[in-house]
């Protein structure tokens, strides 16, 4: 039916939520500052002030702390990891592959390696072609569901889609894009270039197999399996785990090449798990059988890191509205021209001179947005640069303050559910006087302005 897409999206949505939460209030090193009360729209009072449970010296997230969103950025990089690499093979669902994406966002996987790789958007297409959702919003207009329709990852049309469907989809993968920002994912187009580029890297290869051949994943079934282990940690010191396509599993090429089968116990008649469910599952295991994956990384990878997060939060902050329009043209005007070019090279459609005039020019709009794309990067990473080294103490608990839960259900949505959501942290409207922008664009006055009395 329309809805077989959304069970495994909101099971692996839910799941990663839960798992999330559960995963960083694990291994923490927990420092921090006092909460505040703050003043939603209606005019009551909703305090969201840090619990009295707390360690001392916990910095929570707070509307009023200085640096915030740098602080919170350093909270994921202390806490990100490069000892473990998700390795996702021939993955067929574009749910589930946005799905694992994020879930090795929120459980601070630095690495994700896909074999043979779903193109989320192939599913979302219109009658001028695939529906860009890479950027920082999707158009309402281009998802008119007159205009585009909802495939299958096997191509079959999903005819009875809504319009509420395809929007949800849409913004699905827009989620998993902005998960992706925060990510290092390769792809590979065989087995073998992924095995080898891990043999070579120096990590293990074990695979999730439901066949009785694979061991528990957990410390009974792991040292068991391994009479040397008593003397060592459960894990290795590098680790790839793979997940295979939902239908059959990992591939005989994986399963022969790996060093270890492994399966997470089940105690129902169902013997398998959703693939995005199993992976947040399977890793946040990882995890709890071995604490110092925690952000295990090289400090030079780290710095790395940092500096094109920083730059990238910067370029998002500096631009003024006028420059953020002309971007969004510039990008609008891209999308508009790439669609007008499955029209003009297609031999049974007639196309007008003027069509084929304008699709000409998508390669010099191109050069003209990544030259802009490149100029502003490089503004933010002079801005940033001193911070890279010296970075602000980061917050130690990722939970939101009430005033930036705001969900980001849509306004009717919000009015269907006005009596069941009354009074939630999510639905209210809170003032945030904090403006991390202004303190980017500073930055940015102040390092042009040395730079010139430099010359």
């Amino acid at each position: 039916s329309s809805n077989s897409w959304s069970a495994p999206f909101f099971a692996g949505a839910m799941t990663t939520i839960v798992l999330s939460v559960l995963f960083r209030r694990q291994g923490q090193e927990k420092k921090g500052t006092k909460g505040h009360d703050t003043t939603s729209r209606s005019g009551s009072t909703r305090s969201t002030s840090a619990p009295n449970k707390l360690k001392p010296g916990t910095l929570m997230d707070t509307p009023t702390l200085n640096n915030r969103i740098l602080r919170k950025a350093e909270g994921a990089l202390r806490l990100r990891t490069s000892r473990l690499i998700i390795v996702v093979e021939r993955c067929t669902n574009d749910h589930n592959y946005s799905a694992i994406l994020r879930t090795a966002e929120a459980l601070g996987v630095q690495h994700v390696y896909i074999i043979a790789p779903q193109v989320c958007e192939s599913t979302l297409k219109s009658n001028r072609g695939m529906v860009d959702v890479t950027h920082d919003s999707v158009d309402s207009e281009n998802l008119d569901d007159k205009n585009v329709k909802l495939h299958r990852s096997n191509g079959q049309a999903i005819k009875l889609a809504t319009a509420a469907e395809v929007q949800n989809r849409a913004n699905h993968h827009l989620f998993a894009q902005r998960a992706v920002q925060w990510l290092q994912v390769q792809e590979f187009d065989t087995t073998k270039e992924c095995i080898d580029k891990l043999r070579k890297d120096g990590y293990h290869i074990w695979s999730t197999d439901l066949s009785q051949e694979a061991v528990t994943l957990d410390e009974e079934g792991l040292r068991d399996d391994d009479d040397t282990l008593k003397e060592r940690n459960l894990i290795p010191d590098k680790l790839a785990i793979v997940f295979g396509t939902e239908a059959v599993g990992c591939t005989a090429e994986i399963l022969d090449a790996s060093d270890k089968r492994v399966y997470l116990p089940l105690r129902g008649f169902a013997d398998s798990l959703n693939l995005s469910v199993a992976t947040a599952l399977c890793v946040h295991q990882l995890f709890i059988l071995d604490p110092t994956i925690i952000g295990a990384m090289p400090e030079e990878e780290r710095i790395n890191i940092r500096r094109q997060w920083y730059a990238k939060l910067a370029t998002q902050r500096i631009q003024s509205k006028s420059e953020k329009a002309s971007k969004r043209r510039l990008i609008a005007t891209i999308q508009r021209f790439e669609n007008m070019k499955a029209n003009v090279d297609n031999p049974n459609t007639p196309s007008h001179q003027q069509q084929i005039d304008k699709v000409a020019k998508i390669p010099q709009l191109k050069k003209e947005l990544q030259q802009l794309e490149d100029d502003l990067f490089a503004k933010a990473l002079t801005a940033v640069e001193d911070l890279v080294h010296n970075p602000p103490e980061p917050i130690s608990d990722m939970r939101r303050a009430d005033a930036h839960r705001t969900t980001y259900a849509g306004k009717g949505t919000k009015e269907k559910n006005g009596d069941a959501w009354a009074g939630m942290p999510a639905t209210n409207y809170y003032r945030v006087e904090a403006n991390t922008s202004s303190f980017f664009r500073d930055r940015v006055k102040a390092t042009s302005k040395d730079s010139t009395e430099e010359k």
